[in-house]
């Protein structure tokens, strides 16, 4: 399976940058992450047709990756020395939580309920 912690290490610097007022280079680490994104979207749905992958992780990289594009796009045409606008922020936001999906579903796991397995009785025949 392909890593998604590249695009969402990469995202989250993203997110860095631009706290710290750095937007021309939160502008190339977004398009770095949008690399990475497509990288991981392709192994992931890959994967869930070959089914050796979830289909969860692979829906979650294709949308996570049209939201990089998304603000990609917006951050892309804003005008010069007008900010970041807020839904490109919010864009590298929702990415980075839905990168983050698995881990919730790692930390939930222990509460599913699991069926009970019975066990086989064996009966003796003596002959």
């Amino acid at each position: 399976m392909g890593s998604r912690l590249l695009p969402l290490g990469l995202t989250v610097g993203a997110l860095v940058a631009d706290a710290a007022g750095l937007d021309r280079i939160a502008s190339y680490v977004v398009l770095l992450a949008v690399i990475g994104a497509a990288a991981a979207a392709i192994v992931g749905v890959g994967d869930a047709l070959a089914e050796r992958g979830s289909w969860v992780t692979a829906v979650s990289s294709a949308v996570a990756l049209a939201l990089l594009l998304v603000g990609s796009a917006v951050r892309g045409s804003a005008a010069v020395g007008s900010g970041v606008p807020v839904l490109a922020m919010s864009t590298l936001v929702m990415a980075a939580l839905l990168y983050s999906l698995p881990v919730l579903g790692w930390v939930f796991e222990p509460l599913v309920p699991r069926p009970r397995q019975r066990r086989a009785v064996r009966l003796r025949t003596e002959l």
